[in-house]
């Protein structure tokens, strides 16, 4: 929303394929920053170190933007890239942590009241900032993100005596640390060298680092390591028959769950613009912010989750497979974007439609996300083979970018499209895909039959 607003309305006026390359990027980037982030708390600082550290990048990210300046905007999303891959994947680690192998019926509950508090502050986080950031300054709603953090360190700090060891960085041999600590250097050194070499190419006019440009180069690259570590494991990573068929079977479930986020993901961006053009915000003569479409989700999330898991459990036996579940998922997404096309019909600036289209839209969407994500994120671990599970976790979050990247590119098809057009087409490739894991969940749970 900011980046599409009038510069004349405090925003940066941009188109919205611009936009949305840059929203893509963003959000690819915070997926990806988890693999190196889970990997330096491995090794170096440990999760609860790293938790912390990257909750300070975090609000130091969010105060740059804060500023005003255009360049420190962008210095911003790039700290909270970096903040959020040390936080992401090592609180969760905490969380697991903090039970012994014997409990799991409380770690399950831990878990719960983790996810809850996650939806919870997605919920409260656009109402805030949103309302702050569009009616009365962007920036201010930029900077309140950053004290929502601020608050969130200070409690975490206070609440440490209740941790124990969990999070604690394991003692290592100190040769180890120090080897790790050569390899991060490297790492900085060879991406400042190639940031310095694509600046040196943009300022010679060789290659255009145009934000579209840049995200069409990086899903590529990404769907090319992928398939490379893919083809890697299955010709030359020393797996047996049965592994295969369980890469196979991953690889299958990461390809869905790619095309699921590069839908799901447009909430941000796609549904986003249309919530603030062509969707009906007046109550009672005041006018809600388009923003606060985005709590929807946290708020069906909360209602949801335990209906839904709770619907897992009583069918025991008859509990859908994995494929089911996420033929199921893909096609509740595209029959949510089959609703907001079939209400992108009747919308005109003028004449803007009713915001059940939109909630009606989340609805099917959050079920979906239920019914695939978790389902998703289990699957990986049960199915990897037990040297490679950190790594499968990894790829998965890769595929997770992926989406997030196309996501924010399919967004920008909105000025070459009608609303209509895409949400039609997006619908279309989603049904389509849930029902290729209808029709083969079969040959695909044969190559895990135990697993489902």
């Amino acid at each position: 929303l900011f980046l599409t607003a009038a510069i004349a309305d405090g925003g940066m006026g941009m188109t919205d394929v611009r936009a949305g390359a840059i929203l893509g990027l963003y959000t690819a980037g915070v997926y990806l920053a988890a693999l190196p982030g889970g990997w330096i708390a491995d090794r170096l600082l440990g999760q609860r170190n790293a938790v912390f550290y990257g909750g300070i990048v975090i609000a130091l990210g969010h105060f740059s933007m804060a500023s005003g300046s255009e360049t420190m905007f962008f210095l911003g999303l790039l700290l909270i890239v970096i903040g959020t891959g040390l936080l992401k994947p090592n609180v969760s680690a905490i969380v697991g942590d903090l039970y012994g192998e014997d409990e799991a019926a409380r770690r399950d509950a831990g878990f719960t009241i983790f996810y809850m508090g996650i939806n919870l502050g997605a919920f409260i986080g656009p109402l805030v900032c949103g309302y702050l950031g569009e009616n009365i300054n962007w920036h201010l709603g930029f900077g309140a993100a950053g004290v929502g953090m601020v608050l969130g360190l200070i409690q975490y700090k206070m609440g440490e005596s209740y941790f124990g060891d969990a999070g604690q960085l394991r003692r290592a041999a100190e040769e180890t640390r120090s080897q790790a600590s050569r390899v991060l250097l490297t790492g900085i050194a060879v991406t400042v060298a190639l940031v310095a070499g694509a600046w040196l190419l943009q300022s010679n006019g060789t290659v255009s680092l145009a934000p579209e440009n840049m995200a069409n180069v990086t899903g590529i690259v990404i769907v090319a390591i992928s398939i490379l570590y893919f083809a890697f494991l299955m010709t030359l990573g020393g797996l047996d028959g049965n592994e295969r068929k369980r890469i196979i079977y991953i690889f299958l479930l990461f390809v869905g769950a790619a095309l699921f986020w590069a839908g799901f993901e447009q909430a941000a961006s796609s549904l986003n613009l249309f919530a603030e053009r062509l969707t009906d915000r007046v109550l009672f003569g005041w006018e809600m912010p388009a923003s606060w479409f985005q709590s929807v989700n946290a708020l069906f999330i909360i209602l949801l989750a335990p209906i839904v898991g709770s619907l897992w459990v009583w069918m025991g036996k008859r509990n859908p497979p994995i494929p089911v579940k996420f033929g199921i998922g893909l096609v509740l997404l595209g029959s949510g974007f089959f609703v907001l096309a079939w209400g992108a019909s009747f919308a005109t600036p003028e004449s803007p439609v009713s915001p059940m289209w939109l909630v009606v839209t989340y609805f099917l969407h959050t079920v979906g996300e239920l019914a695939l994500s978790p389902v998703g994120l289990s699957s990986v671990t049960k199915l990897s083979p037990d040297r490679l599970v950190g790594q499968m976790m990894g790829v998965w979050f890769m595929g997770t970018a992926l989406g997030n990247l196309y996501a924010g590119l399919s967004a920008g098809q909105l000025e070459a499209m009608s609303p209509t057009g895409l949400f039609s087409t997006v619908a279309l490739i989603s049904v389509g895909a849930g029902l290729v894991f209808f029709v083969f969940q079969r040959p695909i749970k044969k190559l895990a039959p135990e697993v489902g």
